[in-house]
């Protein structure tokens, strides 16, 4: 949760400048493209929710970083990301947003980011727990609710038989 504090605070703060301050320590000649994380758990989610998460990343390289293409491994992902250089020192971000319609279980989902950046495609992952439809995500369902439902449901039939009696 540090990273995420630092670089909000530095993206707020830091001029638009092409040129990185003094304190940042430059060493590789090129673009490279370093993610503060680049796992994510959604944890236990219902299914039918869309979920989103943004990774934020920097380029620590020298020279602008361009992210070419994002893929992802299915439909169920689609992904945002910044499309102009960002420049050494600066600041970008991928999002993956995550529909979790007809994937009970576990998920888990790995994009693919595709960039100008001297170490290659980086690949960066999120899980998910989906839970299916008509359950819930906390145990606290049980069977026996579902007795007194039905007894009621059946009172609630005779009491409306007994009114349509009495016209």
């Amino acid at each position: 949760s540090l990273s995420f504090e630092f670089s909000a605070a530095v993206a707020q703060t830091a001029p638009a400048a092409q040129t990185p301050a003094a304190n940042q320590k430059i060493v590789t000649d090129g673009p490279v493209l370093t993610f503060a994380e680049s796992k994510f758990d959604f944890g236990k989610i219902q299914e039918g929710e869309i979920v989103k998460h943004t990774y934020k990343f920097r380029n620590t390289g020298n020279q602008p970083l361009l992210i070419s293409e994002v893929r992802v491994t299915c439909g169920c992902t689609s992904p945002e990301w910044t499309r102009t250089p960002v420049a050494p020192g600066e600041y970008g971000f991928v999002t993956a947003q995550f529909n979790s319609t007809g994937r009970p279980g576990q998920n888990q989902k790995v994009v693919t980011v595709l960039s100008n950046s001297v170490t290659g495609n980086t690949h960066i992952s999120f899980i998910a727990d989906v839970a299916p439809k008509g359950t819930s995500t906390s145990a606290t369902q049980v069977a026996p609710q579902t007795q007194p439902a039905a007894a009621h449901a059946h009172h609630q039939h005779t009491t409306e038989a007994a009114k349509l009696a009495k016209k």
